[in-house]
Parts: structure tokens; C-alpha cells; sequence
């Protein structure tokens, strides 16, 4: 009965929409989850000294996992698994993650040795508080989890080829519960190491839930040394995939640093409000992006490039439309929003209000930062590897400009407008707004960048994405101004003084809203809104209750 169960569960769905909804729903779950846990630090520490020390942390180990784990990268093993024999399969598996080990366990100890050094350089002012100690241990302990979600990719590229996933969704559910079992048990014994403790406990549960499918199929790794003539191609085509992803990782780390220099809260209100946004973004952004990856590498082939090009264009008009309508709503609700998951315990108005300021900027980003996820895994697919590594450079270092140039500015300038329009000219360490501007402008450039890359294996793309951005805006723009309406009526019927009553307004804002967005969508004719209901209809009459999806890969780095 269990084992019938399972591999009902298990089975793979083949439709691009029908896999992408799925994976949505799933996703929904895990990122409810770490909604959860962020509302249990905001609870527990505020925007204070504690978070921006365990914020500032994570960051180092974040870009020790895109640098070194992501060298053996599951976009890599997947095409050199696909319709291998079992024991050569197992003797990849085997020397990829022998070799992330031997590599990765060399750097992270060597980061272990000189951490001290390194976190007076990235935090000078973090890194003299009375928790110094506690500082070092705590990123220290971090390193483990690299490795071991390096582990993961490796294991998750069966998972893949299999396309056997719909339990693997467990897997982030079960690291934000090992976070969350660190702050509420560990850390009040423990101090900030106890946090570090349950972050590696999620990492191993992690690693753990792709162990039965890999050994089901038979291709379980064990140590071997590597040989160089198994293991040199799988790096050097990795080393694209690895780069791109550190750079990602090299600017967020950038910006922690610059937070971290204007004031306690500002790295623990950045980090709360980019988790927030990461929500979407991973639903709709995410969910197309991994949903179409095999789609995209199957139809790769030169002659079959106008296949590829309509399921690249299928993709990017479904990211660009919810994206596009979750913004209009995030903006109008985005107190709301903050109030109900983080405005509690410690955390008080005056971060709520800033972290609700800078939620709005970054999802002003949400439609470019979905399609650079999509058009990176394009790229990936016809094999042009180097090319999101180079615009990932240039979209780093146009953000890191931004952010220092903005922050050279006078107070009077851009800093007090910004902070005006936003509502917050009144509240401390508005600074931290201009990093968000910044990183929002280079994902809009980097989204540029990748699409240009585009034009030469998926001519005439670009066209194709015009239609669903007008609808999407007129959608977006009817869907604010109806879910500000409900806000201001709900206004003088119950004052918000109550969680239930913030979160009984917003949700009946937010469902008006979603309402007349989608009758807007209904009446313009919009093709992707017609094909979303399509497909929920089919998932929905499923017969054999068959559900699997392409689970969140393991090459992405956590969230703290």
C-alpha cells in the first residue's frame, strides 16, 4: 500500500505547464516553511545584532558552495548520465563526489583556519562586537554545509534524469526545519554555534531524502579516487556554471558587506526583505525555469531550434505575466505582508516599515531576475556555457558601482526621495534602500544582457515577449488600484491593531485583487492566462494521480 503510494507520488508529468504549476504548489510549501522560519528569527532577535551576525555568516559559506560544490554541477552529470550504462553511471557519480569532497573539504578547511582574518576584512564592525567569538564558530560551522549540499547536486542529478521528484520536495522543507529546530532548542543552549548546528542538521536531511532513489536505481556512489580522464571533462564544463553562480554570490556578499557598515538591523532588514521576495520569484521564476530545463536541452539540436525557441517563448510569457501581476499586488500589500510574517516579537514598526520598503524594490526585479534563470538554463542547453558567466561579471559589477555610487550621494538627493515616495523619510537607516536600487538596476541589466545572448539560437524571441508585458501591466495595474480600494475600505470598518485583522485584510485585498487581474486577463484574450487554466484543469483531472516534478536543484545556493 505505502510502496503503491510512493510511486504514484514518484511518477513524472511530462507537461511543461501542468509540471511548472506542480512544482509551484510544491515550492509554495518549502518557501511557507522558510516564511516560518524567518518569522521565528524576526521573533526571537528583531533586526538586531544577532541576525546581522548570522546573516553576515552565511554569506561566506554561500560562496564557498557556488564556487567549489557547483564545480561538479548536476547541469553537468545530467546529459552524461542520460542513457548510461548503471555502472558507469555509479562510477561518475562515485568520482564527482570524491572529488568535491577531496576539493571542497581542502578549501573549507583552509577558510576555517584564516576565518578570523576573513571576517574582520568583509565586517569590520561585526566582527569587533562582544560575540566575536561566537562570530567565528558560528562561520565556521557553516562551511559543512557546502559540502554537503554539494553532495545533493550529485545525487539529485539521478533524481533528474529519472524525473522522479515529487518527494525530493521534502528536501527544503527539512532544511528550513533543521534552521528552525537550531533557533528555538539549540541556540538558547548553545548561543549562535547552536544556530550554525541546525543550518548543518538541514543540509544533511538535504543530502539524505536523494539517497533511496539513487539507490533504487542502483547507482549509489562510494569514495574512488578520480580519474583524470572521467573527472577533467565534468569540471571544465562545470567551471562556466560554477563561476556564473559565484558571481551571484560574490555581489550578494558585497552587498551584505556594504549593509553591514550602515548600522545594526540594516544586513538583518536586507536579507528579510530579499527571503521575501524569493518567494515569488522561486514560484514563478523558478518554477518555469527548472520545469523547462530538459525540455530546452532535448529540443537543443540545430534542426530542431524552432522547437526550442517556442518552448523558450512559452516560458519567459508565463514568467513575465505573473511576475508582472504579483508585483502590482506585492506593492499595494507589501505592509501587510511584512506585518503578518515578520511584525512580531522583536521585531518592531520601524523595521517592519524599512523591510516593507525594500521588499517593494527588489520585486520591482521579479520579471528580470525569472528570466535570467530561464535564459541562463538556455544557454546551458545549446551549450554555450561561458557566455551567463560573462553578463553574470558585467551585471556584478554594474550592481557593485551602482551600490557605492549610491551611497557616495548626498543625503538630500536620491537617498530622501526614495525614502519619501517609499514612506519611510521618517524611520533610521534608510541607507539600505539604495542597496536594494542597486541590486534591482543590475538584475534589469543582467536580464538585458541575457536576452541579447539570445537573439542568435532563439531568433525573433524577443517579439514574443511584448504582448504578455502589456497585459501583464494593464492586469497588474487594475489588480493595485482594486486591492488598494478593498484597504481603504477595510480601513474604516477595523483598525489594524491585530495580526487577524491585518491578515484578514490583506487576504481579501489580495484575493480582490488576483480577482480583477485575472478578469482583466480574461477579457484582453491573453493567451498565457488561457493556458494556465488549461493546464490546472488537466492536472486536476489526472486519472492516475501520477505527480512528479524536477524538484529545486541542489546548484542553487540556500537560503540563510
Amino acid at each position: 500500500m505505502v510502496r503503491k503510494l510512493l510511486n504514484r507520488i514518484a511518477a513524472p508529468v511530462r507537461g511543461l505547464h501542468q509540471a511548472a504549476y506542480l512544482l509551484a504548489a510544491l515550492t509554495f510549501a518549502s518557501q511557507a516553511l522558510a516564511l516560518l522560519r524567518d518569522r521565528t528569527f524576526a521573533h526571537t532577535f528583531g533586526a538586531g545584532p544577532v541576525l546581522d551576525l548570522y546573516y553576515a555568516a552565511f554569506r561566506v559559506p554561500d560562496l564557498v558552495f557556488a564556487l567549489v560544490s557547483s564545480l561538479v554541477s548536476a547541469y553537468v552529470i545530467i546529459p552524461r548520465i542520460t542513457g548510461m550504462d548503471r555502472e558507469t553511471t555509479r562510477k561518475l557519480l562515485s568520482e564527482s563526489a570524491s572529488f568535491l569532497l577531496g576539493v571542497g573539504g581542502a578549501i573549507c578547511l583552509a577558510l576555517a583556519l584564516f576565518m578570523p582574518q576573513l571576517l574582520a576584512l568583509l565586517y569590520p564592525d561585526l566582527a569587533i562586537s562582544a560575540r566575536q567569538a561566537e562570530f567565528v564558530l558560528l562561520a565556521r560551522i557553516l562551511l559543512l554545509q557546502p559540502i554537503l549540499l554539494g553532495l545533493s547536486g550529485v545525487l539529485a542529478s539521478v533524481t533528474q534524469v529519472h524525473r522522479r521528484f515529487f518527494i525530493f520536495a521534502l528536501s527544503p522543507v527539512l532544511y528550513n526545519l533543521g534552521i528552525i529546530f537550531g533557533i528555538l532548542f539549540l541556540y538558547p543552549r548553545f548561543g549562535l554555534p547552536g544556530i550554525g548546528a541546525g543550518v548543518v542538521m538541514g543540509a544533511l536531511a538535504y543530502l539524505v531524502v536523494h539517497i533511496p532513489v539513487v539507490m533504487h536505481a542502483g547507482v549509489m556512489p562510494r569514495l574512488r579516487p578520480p580519474t583524470l580522464a572521467r573527472i577533467v571533462p565534468v569540471v571544465r564544463d562545470s567551471v562556466p556554471r560554477s563561476l556564473a553562480l559565484g558571481m551571484g554570490s560574490i555581489t550578494a556578499l558585497v552587498l551584505t558587506a556594504l549593509a553591514s557598515r550602515l548600522g545594526t538591523g540594516a544586513v538583518s532588514v536586507f536579507t528579510l526583505a530579499g527571503n521575501l521576495e524569493a518567494v515569488p520569484l522561486a514560484l514563478i521564476g523558478g518554477s518555469y525555469a527548472v520545469a523547462a530545463f530538459p525540455a530546452l536541452s532535448e529540443a537543443s539540436a540545430l534542426e530542431r531550434r524552432t522547437e526550442f525557441t517556442g518552448i523558450l517563448s512559452a516560458s519567459a510569457r508565463h514568467i513575465i505575466l505573473w511576475s508582472i501581476v504579483f508585483l502590482g499586488l506585492i506593492i499595494v500589500l507589501r505592509a501587510h505582508i511584512v506585518r503578518v510574517i515578520l511584525g512580531t516579537g522583536a521585531f518592531n514598526w520601524g523595521a517592519t516599515r524599512l523591510t516593507a520598503a525594500l521588499l517593494a524594490i527588489l520585486a520591482v526585479g521579479l520579471v528580470a531576475q525569472g528570466l535570467v534563470l530561464l535564459f541562463s538554463r538556455a544557454l546551458y542547453a545549446v551549450r554555450q556555457s561561458w557566455r551567463p558567466l560573462f553578463y553574470q561579471l558585467a551585471g556584478g559589477a554594474f550592481t557593485a558601482f551602482l551600490a557605492v555610487g549610491f551611497l557616495l550621494l548626498p543625503k538630500t538627493g536620491l537617498p530622501s526621495m526614495l525614502a519619501t515616495f517609499l514612506r519611510v523619510g521618517n524611520v533610521p537607516g534608510t541607507d539600505i534602500l539604495l542597496l536594494a536600487l542597486a541590486a534591482t538596476l543590475g538584475q534589469i541589466f543582467l536580464a538585458i544582457l541575457s536576452l541579447y545572448a539570445l537573439h542568435s539560437v532563439a531568433p525573433g524571441l524577443s517579439r514574443t515577449l511584448l504582448r504578455p508585458l502589456r497585459d501583464g501591466l494593464a492586469a497588474a495595474l487594475l489588480g493595485g488600484i482594486a486591492a488598494h480600494a478593498v484597504l481603504m475600505i477595510e480601513g474604516g470598518i477595523a483598525p489594524l491593531t491585530t495580526l487577524a485583522s491585518v491578515l484578514t485584510q490583506g487576504f481579501v485585498a489580495g484575493m480582490v485583487g488576483l480577482a480583477i487581474a485575472a478578469l482583466t486577463l480574461l477579457v484582453v484574450k491573453n493567451e498565457e492566462f488561457s493556458v494556465m487554466v488549461s493546464a490546472f484543469n488537466r492536472l486536476m483531472r489526472s486519472r492516475s494521480g501520477r505527480v512528479a516534478v524536477l524538484a529545486p536543484s541542489a546548484d542553487e545556493p540556500a537560503q540563510p
